[in-house]
């Protein structure tokens, strides 16, 4: 009996470890058994050349929208025909009202009540007939080239969205906001492979592009980044990952402001998977592996560590070694104590990275009771005014 619940230890760890370990190592293999045509990407701008619009929801936004909308208009130097659409979704501060004074220059919509992102994104794009929609977050900065280096990657007709590549550029502030830019990094990593080999598992909201006829309008109360990307990628069409166009954000300093956000964002995300899998199982077999391995099992992955663990537990308790688990227990609960306590490497590191798979197993669990997050509340530590390293003024 104890050999069964090893085996079953092996078999949860190798699970839970795949999304980290093995599917970027296959990955890897993957990019040159099948890399995909490049050189659509790489041509100039044609004479006629697709027209850009950006979309941009803000709540209680007053510390950072007006250098987010100056990041804004500098674009439009360098594209004069760029529509730029804000939502105000009821915001309680001054977003309005600093937003107002732009409203020459900007297509601006207040909002009289909490709608939530989804609705104020699928109201904008409803509002705008430019072929290129790009989406972004109201705290996030871009690049001064950006809309030329995303309309090189439209050249190719089968790329459908074009997601940039996200830099926080916080990670001293505190051991919690460089766990989460090394976290983002290898994301970014594995999304740079992904696309190397096919197409990318989905955007995330800080700067992704579409093209105009291929957005389906998202529910009200589903995360509009994942739906709108993923419905593309269920068209036919390949999302790709942009690595020459960043974008820069500063990550949350505050664990409890990264849990709450984590677990909010994965339950949105799997009640998008519970919306989408009819479709996402008729995937080819290559986007269908890539979108379990880095998406399902890496929102599973703390049940399958707690699972993993407790069986090796209860191996070790039928073998007859009950001193060894507890001693086993012991240690891993004095290291999650002195990572909670105290801000010492790699302890704390440890501990913020099983906080942060908690917190995504725990909005996989809300999203299964049938929870929602239609509004958002900004994180107060990502959005202290002050200008981001490495942005082009």
């Amino acid at each position: 009996m104890s050999e069964a619940f090893l085996y079953l230890a092996g078999i949860c760890l190798l699970l839970a470890l795949h999304p980290f370990v093995t599917f970027p190592l296959s990955l890897y293999a993957l990019r040159w058994w099948r890399r995909p045509p490049v050189g659509p990407a790489l041509r100039p701008e044609s004479a006629a050349a697709p027209s850009f619009a950006i979309c941009m929801c803000a709540y209680n936004e007053e510390a950072v929208i007006a250098a987010k909308i100056a990041n804004l208009l500098a674009l439009r130097e360098q594209e004069p025909g760029l529509e730029i659409l804000v939502h105000v979704d009821a915001a309680s501060d001054r977003t309005a009202e600093i937003l107002s004074a732009y409203a020459d220059r900007i297509t601006l919509q207040v909002s009289a009540e909490r709608r939530g992102k989804t609705a104020g994104m699928n109201s904008l794009v409803a509002r705008t007939t430019a072929s290129l929609i790009v989406f972004t977050d109201a705290n996030v900065m871009l690049d001064a080239q950006a809309l030329p280096a995303l309309r090189r990657h439209f050249a190719d007709p089968d790329v459908g969205c074009v997601c940039g590549n996200l830099v926080y550029v916080n990670a001293d502030d505190s051991v919690t906001a460089a766990t989460g830019s090394l976290y983002w990094r290898f994301e970014e990593a594995i999304k740079r492979l992904e696309g190397e080999s096919g197409s990318v598992m989905g955007a995330d909201g800080s700067l992704f592009a579409i093209r105009r006829h291929l957005h389906h309008p998202a529910p009200e109360h589903i995360i509009d980044d994942m739906y709108v990307s993923f419905r593309i990628l269920c068209d036919g069409y390949r999302i790709v990952q942009a690595t020459d166009v960043h974008a820069y954000e500063k990550s949350a300093t505050s664990a409890g402001e990264e849990f709450r956000r984590k677990q909010r964002i994965a339950c949105q995300a799997f009640n998008v998977h519970r919306l989408l899998w009819p479709r996402l199982r008729q995937l080819d077999g290559l986007s269908l592996y890539k979108y379990l391995s880095h998406k399902l099992l890496r929102w599973l992955s703390i049940y399958l560590l707690v699972s993993a663990f407790a069986s090796f537990e209860l191996a070790l308790v039928l073998a007859g070694q009950g001193m060894a688990a507890a001693v086993l227990a012991g240690l891993l609960g004095l290291v999650l104590v002195i990572g909670y306590r105290f801000p010492l490497k790699p302890f704390a590191q440890i501990f913020d990275v099983l906080a942060v798979l908690t917190a995504v197993g725990l909005g996989v669990w809300r999203s299964l009771r049938g929870e929602r997050f239609q509004t958002w509340t900004p994180a107060a530590s990502v959005r202290q005014p002050g200008p981001l390293e490495g942005v082009e003024p």
